[in-house]
């Protein structure tokens, strides 16, 4: 039997079937499982699986039909696209979604989405959902970062912006993990410290460490880069010949404000990128939250005590080091970029995080030649490709090019053992 809820409440955008059932159950005194079987109907007829049916939904809710399906996000018409937003929900702005009552909003939200520029709030990738906001007053340089990236979404279109973000990400956490040269006091992972200082105050690590607040720290950077490795332009350079190379490393050499910056064929991830990745089209997400089998379903995000221990010992080795790079390397967020259609499958994930900083070139002449004295040369040797890499995809692409498509199953991106990568640094699973 259904009966029509005396208390109308919308569903904020883009919110989750699970989110909403949810509120209106806290709303109304019922217990979730009522209210969900009065709104969902079986996915086949022999099973127990249901899913959010619209025309249910507004009959319980005594909303509009219209208005829901451009609300929630299951029952969108036409669908989004998927490509362009995260596989799991999160909680957006608690500002911008406080008119809606019953308990916390859980809403999909697009790749580009960090910060809510209106209200100044960290949003960042998904994390440990139940962490309060991060508000950016002392921080607008990372406001501003959003609003560049925004305009960069307009220029290059969701794929290409995709790519080029988690580049930048992934680029500027292996530069994080190293130790900037005292001398220099332009280089960005000085900035990084000062801003870990603001987010993570030192000796609070315990109660504000979050990898998300990592992300934060480094964002006004990423986007710097992004909009390098994300143009047309610059990554036909970085496919280009030596003289090419050069200019393209002089460029990214000043938006990271290292003068002394040469791309070496280990732990540069830049030197990886354009020997392997820059004359590749953009890289898919591993994954959509239409493909998800909790789509339309009645689960929801979660912490699990798995994901607490595991930030615990971030926070503990970010306590000791107040460097974050490896933390950000080890979330799943730099999946997609860290394991590529094209990258060569490792066992571990340890072993991809390491291949992502390491050129093609180190890894082939290591293994011809194995002496100790060639392996020590080839560690500290600069990367300089000695000809042009022949493209197809740069050959033709164009501006605001659309997803491509996977022909084939996705790279694993290694198991996480349960040695040192967890025991000694705690990092987050990748999933």
């Amino acid at each position: 039997m259904r009966s029509r809820l005396p208390i109308a409440v919308a569903p904020a955008h883009h919110e989750t079937a699970a989110s909403y059932t949810a509120r209106l159950a806290t709303l109304h005194g019922m217990s979730f499982d009522e209210l969900w079987h009065q709104v969902s109907r079986p996915r086949v007829a022999t099973s127990q699986s249901r899913y959010i049916a619209a025309d249910l939904l507004a009959a319980v809710t005594g909303l509009p039909h219209a208005l829901l399906v451009r609300a929630v996000i299951e029952l969108r018409q036409p669908e989004p696209d998927w490509l362009a937003h995260r596989h799991e929900a999160q909680r957006g702005c608690p500002r911008c979604t406080a008119r809606h009552p019953g308990g916390t909003v859980f809403q999909l939200l697009p790749h580009h989405r960090y910060v809510c520029t209106r209200h100044h709030i960290w949003i960042g990738p998904p994390d440990l959902v139940d962490q309060p906001c991060l508000p950016l007053d002392d921080l607008p340089e990372i406001v501003a970062a959003q609003r560049a990236h925004l305009r960069l979404l307009r220029r290059l279109g969701p794929a290409a912006t995709f790519d080029a973000v988690l580049t930048g990400f992934l680029i500027c956490a292996h530069r994080w993990s190293q130790n900037p040269a005292d001398d220099n006091d332009t280089d960005a992972r000085l900035d990084w410290r000062d801003r870990a200082d603001v987010l993570i105050p030192h000796g609070t690590e315990k109660t504000t460490f979050s990898t998300t607040r990592l992300f934060a720290v480094t964002y006004p950077e990423t986007v710097k880069v992004a909009a390098l490795v994300g143009s047309l332009h610059w990554r036909r350079l970085a496919a280009g010949g030596p003289d090419d190379q050069l200019r393209f490393a002089t460029e990214i050499r000043r938006r990271l404000g290292d003068p002394d910056y040469r791309p070496q064929v280990t732990h540069d991830p830049i030197a990886r990128w354009i020997d392997q990745d820059c004359w590749q089209p953009p890289s898919l997400p591993r994954s959509t939250y239409r493909a998800a089998r909790s789509f339309g379903g009645r689960t929801g995000p979660k912490v699990t005590d798995r994901a607490r221990d595991s930030n615990a010992r971030s926070a503990t080795w970010f306590a000791r080091t107040r460097r974050g790079g490896r933390a950000m390397l080890y979330h799943r967020h730099l999946t997609a970029v860290l394991a590529r259609d094209w990258s060569v499958p490792m066992t571990t994930f340890s072993a991809t995080v390491t291949a992502s900083a390491t050129t093609r070139k180190f890894r082939d002449e290591a293994v011809r030649n194995t002496s100790a004295a060639t392996l020590t040369e080839l560690a500290t040797a600069e990367y300089l490709r000695p000809h042009a890499a022949p493209s197809d995809y740069l050959d033709t692409a164009v501006t605001m090019a659309p997803w491509p498509t996977r022909t084939s199953p996705k790279i694993s991106a290694g198991r996480l053992t349960l040695g040192k990568e967890r025991t000694g640094f705690g990092m987050p699973i990748p999933r």
